[in-house]
């Protein structure tokens, strides 16, 4: 995975006014991808899938989750402050972030040819309860 920063932290000056009026004046979600295909008391599985051309707007990322890209791919993603990074992305490419309590905002728009295809699994906040079971 390689990463360009095409527009640095605090600079809005380079983005289109639709982006800038998404992320002021829109519902940012919190899920991490549009596509939820397994959910349980500890974690989400999420399949995320741009066609050449997609793009998943704003998100917040409140909880830790790692991810896998299965395919390969050429993207560019927004941050909430600013920043603007070109993503080229390699089979297998995986990556871990810690963002419990945390609100990071980001987009990610497909520009190359091919689908980008990324498995997320989100870790969700456990309140665990120490029960102990003793076995004979």
């Amino acid at each position: 995975m390689q990463f360009v920063e095409l527009n640095p932290t605090g600079n809005f000056d380079t983005w289109e006014q639709e982006k800038i009026d998404e992320l002021l004046h829109q519902e940012i979600k919190e899920s991490l991808s549009n596509r939820l295909v397994f959910e349980n008391e500890n974690i989400k599985l999420w399949d995320l899938y741009l066609l050449a051309g997609e793009r998943l707007n704003f998100r917040k990322h409140s909880t830790n989750y790692g991810w896998v890209c299965t395919t390969g791919g050429l993207a560019i993603t927004h941050y909430g402050n600013g920043k603007i990074d070109m993503i080229k992305l390699n089979p297998g490419d995986t990556e871990y972030f810690e963002n419990r309590g945390k609100n990071y905002v980001n987009d990610l728009e497909n520009i190359g040819e091919d689908t980008i295809v990324i498995n997320i699994m989100e870790y969700k906040e456990n309140k665990q309860v120490n029960n102990y079971q003793f076995c004979n």
